[in-house]
């Protein structure tokens, strides 16, 4: 703790409790923002994962049909089937505010019909590359989620240990500095305030006593007059 370099004035120690207490309240807020950011990040590290299984799963099972269509297909069919793809697919990219801080929102879609998904006639073409194209386009809409879901989860982790520390920087530095402030400034004025009550007392008896020298050399003056 370090104490601010302040006067140590009654008007400086009224203006620091307004600062302490509003860095009360603002620590309060933000430790419960850290809080909720922190349920937030854990839930997207457990949606993470089941997304992450979920497309690796998908991409395993495409690429395995896909080695197994390749061996069995010559590399000109394999080229001349998938050479024009009849369905599109669009991203649209929005964002979302958790916690005061935008993450990006993806939108998912195919243009198409289902059924538009194979480049090629089916007459021509092995099922193992039919099951690859299937795989591929359902690892399509997991592989987005996981995207946004990891973005989202990067901007929460940076967004947490901002507001870490800051809680931290509240909580360590500042809170404590403006305590040890305000103590040394009640301490100081209280150390005046005896002072002053010291002097005051001081004053008191020697204004008393010199009303009692006074009295006294009234009443010689007047007891020498009548014994004259």
């Amino acid at each position: 703790m370090a104490r601010l370099n302040v006067n140590p004035t009654r008007m400086e120690m009224t203006n620091l409790k307004k600062q302490l207490k509003t860095a009360s309240r603002g620590h309060k807020l933000l430790k419960d923002k850290l809080d909720e950011l922190m349920k937030q990040f854990l839930e997207l590290v457990r949606e993470n994962k089941r997304l992450r299984m979920e497309a690796e799963s998908a991409l395993e099972e495409a690429y395995k049909s896909f080695i197994i269509a390749r061996g069995v297909m010559s590399e000109e069919w394999m080229g001349e089937a998938l050479m024009m793809p009849r369905q599109k697919i669009a991203v649209g990219v929005g964002t979302k505010n958790i916690m005061s801080v935008d993450v990006p929102k993806f939108q998912f879609k195919e243009e198409g019909g289902k059924g538009e998904i194979y480049p090629y006639g089916l007459a021509f073409t092995s099922g193992e590359l039919d099951s690859a194209t299937e795989a591929f386009s359902r690892a399509m809409e997991p592989l987005l989620l996981l995207a946004e879901s990891e973005k989202t989860t990067q901007l929460l982790a940076q967004e947490i240990e901002k507001t870490r520390r800051r809680v931290n920087a509240l909580e360590n530095v500042m809170i404590p500095n403006y305590q040890e402030t305000i103590k040394y400034i009640s301490q100081k004025l209280e150390e005046n305030d005896r002072a002053n009550t010291t002097r005051l007392m001081k004053v008191k008896d020697l204004i008393a006593q010199r009303a009692i020298e006074e009295k006294r050399k009234r009443d010689e003056a007047a007891f020498q007059k009548e014994v004259g």
